[in-house]
């Protein structure tokens, strides 16, 4: 018979266009890929791939087979999925996939509340802005930012948090001297390439310097406290940060919704329903702070 892993490897492959790209997403090296497709078409006596110069092509032979490969992959996840939820323990692992901004600036005391409350389960955090596939057990739960629910897959469960919101903020120290008439360059910092929103001309103070780009939020916020500028950030980020304060005038935007997702067998499972409960209420209790309706200290 097949092996299944073998099939993975070679779906890492067809997907990704080269051994290389294959080893990264599986976590590998490049050998290991290598032999397991070699085994594959071993046992199924002939080639899946042409090697070229800019990666690995499938063959006609290959092409038939990502057909079937892709449905063994989907009947694994459903044979996976309706497994786990039946699983009524209160053990094992939980993968949890959310915004980094929330896992390091919100929950992550609640996080540590709910580790010490079930010790046996096994917290996995994948804190980041990429959309996880809930069906293909990417996983158990996300905590997404949704701006019309609508575009939810119906396949998934949601529980519908919070507003979240997001204003302008810029050093307060920077601000006492602007207005104190102090010179020197106020920059928009940026994390991206997009160039400046519309929401860029809002307020009383102007940007005077060239923009501060970076890619990385941790480093926006650091470089706001530094007073090198104006920069956007999420309430529940800024208004909680005393080194930075709301720059005058600049309005609150609508960021979306929080909703908490699953899959619709995954729910079921005790360990899932138990983290999305506890999750739920938290975010209740934070409804000011992520709307940006908690009291300004300007």
């Amino acid at each position: 018979m097949i092996d299944w892993d073998d099939v993975r490897y070679f779906l890492a492959v067809a997907r990704g266009g080269s051994v290389r790209a294959a080893a990264g997403h599986l976590g590998v090296n490049h050998s290991t890929v290598l032999r397991r497709i070699a085994q594959l078409e071993k046992h199924l006596g002939t080639h899946t791939f042409e090697k070229l110069p800019a990666g690995y092509r499938l063959t006609a032979a290959g092409e038939e087979i990502l057909e079937f490969a892709n449905q063994m992959e989907a009947s694994s996840h459903q044979l996976e999925t309706r497994v786990f939820g039946r699983d009524q323990s209160v053990r094992g692992l939980l993968r949890i996939t959310l915004p980094p901004f929330l896992a390091t600036h919100l929950l992550m005391p609640d996080l540590a509340d709910f580790a010490r409350m079930h010790p046996d389960i096994e917290l996995e955090i994948v804190p980041t802005g990429a959309v996880a596939n809930l069906t293909n057990r990417e996983a158990d739960v996300a905590i997404r930012i949704v701006q019309d629910r609508e575009t939810l897959p119906l396949n998934l469960y949601g529980l519908i948090g919070p507003l979240l919101s997001s204003a302008v903020y810029m050093s307060r120290d920077r601000l006492t001297s602007w207005r104190a008439g102090v010179p020197g360059p106020i920059r928009w910092i940026v994390i991206n390439n997009d160039g400046l929103p519309g929401w860029v001309h809002e307020g009383e103070v102007r940007t005077t310097g060239a923009l501060f780009r970076t890619p990385d939020a941790e480093t926006q916020i650091v470089a706001a406290r530094q007073g090198i500028g104006m920069t956007k950030l999420p309430c529940f980020v800024g208004d909680a940060d005393p080194l930075l304060v709301r720059v005058p005038g600049t309005d609150l935007h609508g960021h979306g919704t929080l909703w908490l997702l699953m899959q619709g067998e995954t729910r079921r499972t005790k360990r899932v329903r138990l983290f999305t409960e506890f999750v739920s209420r938290r975010l209740a209790a934070y409804t000011p702070l992520l709307a940006g309706l908690s009291i300004s200290r300007d």
